[in-house]
């Protein structure tokens, strides 16, 4: 055996990953929490949104994520399961946190949203160099943005009185419907909702008779039909209600059940079963109030919705919403104009941002109104019809059945005053 050379053996001692090119280093992604309810009663209104919050940041990182001075950074949403509980939700918020999440989603429930922004509050006075920002895509309880408004707190969807507005017009017009009950979830939104619908219909038809004015335990009712069965023997020819998820779904398969006719005027009876549940009833009786639907029409909207389709094709996974990828743009854009993912630095940047409609393929403008941090957009109203009849060229969750455009409302017909005293960070 020959004794290998001193400086061959050099050569073959040294490590092998000399030969591999250097590992590039990934950029740390900005972290945004989802708090929702994940499981439980409304379970399926928290996935549907995270469908969509998800779809909106793949979008994002797909064409290079938020530029920032330091290079690129791609966007990561983190789930937090609240149970759709306060207290629960109110955990998640100092864990996200103490995670240094600097960004927090939330929106199904207005008393949930009411008290995250009162924590936060608290929380970025206590420990500014973890300050974070909530964004809002769904919790319409007026107050939020008016005596209980936050510099920290930004809401993307058109609020209950916005939402009102827009019913109430066309309800004022049906001049069929003579007497109207009123039915809502037992929490501020819903107690909201009967007491502004009151108003704004009193003004608007004072020859209109409210034969109900109810609400119901959020969540916990199973069987409507007590419910249902008192809206029919009132003789109402209108139902109007802020009710979502299971709740909306429960009521209006009730109503079908004991041969009820009225009208349903709602805030969010375009999905999550709803129109599956009424079927052919609902022809002409359920109305629903948005920012968008997919029979909108035109080539941007069509595009839009397409998109949607192609990444979650499931009939089940039909929930898109305009203002949760108009959201998720606005922040994107204010993180590059700040340079900066802190917090305050954000905020400022989205105060009286205007949404690019180009963004996504022109839908429409929105703007986000510095003095409360309401976002201001069109809103329209639609009515379910059967799909393939004019103006409805796509049902919903593969029922069969679609809405077609009633009244498109400009941003400035449905903007509303506000009160919001709001303190600023120095």
């Amino acid at each position: 055996m020959h004794p290998v050379p001193l400086k061959r053996r050099a050569l073959l001692a040294l490590p092998f990953t000399l030969a591999l090119p250097p590992l590039q280093a990934q950029p740390t992604p900005v972290r945004l929490a989802l708090i929702e309810g994940l499981s439980g009663p409304f379970a399926n209104a928290g996935e549907a949104v995270y469908r969509n919050l998800l779809w909106a940041v793949e979008r994002v990182n797909q064409r290079g994520g938020v530029k920032l001075p330091g290079g690129a950074r791609p966007l990561e949403l983190v789930r937090f399961d609240s149970k759709g509980s306060t207290e629960e939700a109110l955990s998640l918020l100092r864990s996200a946190t103490e995670q240094g999440i600097g960004v927090v989603f939330q929106g199904n429930s207005s008393a949930t949203a009411a008290a995250l922004i009162d924590a936060l509050e608290k929380h970025n006075t206590r420990e500014p160099a973890r300050r974070a920002l909530f964004l809002n895509y769904s919790a319409v309880d007026p107050a939020l943005t008016n005596e209980r408004c936050s510099f920290w707190h930004f809401r993307f969807d058109a609020h209950a009185d916005m939402r009102l507005a827009a019913l109430t017009d066309v309800l004022r017009d049906d001049k069929a419907v003579k007497k109207v009950y009123l039915i809502g979830q037992d929490y501020s939104f819903g107690q909201h909702v009967n007491r502004m619908a009151r108003t704004m219909l009193a003004s608007k038809r004072p020859d209109i008779e409210f034969v109900g004015d109810e609400l119901h335990p959020l969540g916990r009712v199973k069987d409507f039909i007590p419910y249902a069965a008192k809206i029919k023997a009132s003789g109402a020819q209108a139902v109007l209600t802020g009710n979502w998820g299971n709740d909306l779904t429960l009521l209006v398969r009730a109503l079908r059940e004991v041969g009820s006719d009225a009208k349903l005027y709602t805030f969010y009876g375009n999905a999550l079963g709803v129109p599956a549940a009424i079927g052919e009833a609902g022809i002409g009786a359920v109305l629903a109030v948005a920012e968008w639907h997919p029979n909108l029409g035109g080539k941007a909207s069509d595009d839009f919705y397409a998109a949607f389709r192609r990444r979650f094709a499931e009939p089940k996974d039909d929930y898109v919403h305009a203002r949760m990828q108009v959201m998720v743009e606005m922040l994107a854009a204010a993180i590059e104009r700040a340079g900066s993912t802190e917090a305050a630095a954000v905020a400022k940047a989205l105060e009286g941002a205007r949404f690019d409609p180009a963004t996504l393929g022109g839908l429409h403008e929105a703007t986000m109104r510095a003095a409360d941090h309401q976002l201001q957009q069109p809103l329209v109203v639609s009515v379910m019809d059967r799909a393939g009849t004019p103006g409805v060229k796509h049902d919903v969750e593969g029922s069969g059945f679609g809405f077609r455009t009633l009244r498109r409302l400009e941003a400035n017909a449905v903007t509303q005053p506000f009160q919001c005293r709001m303190t600023r960070p120095e």
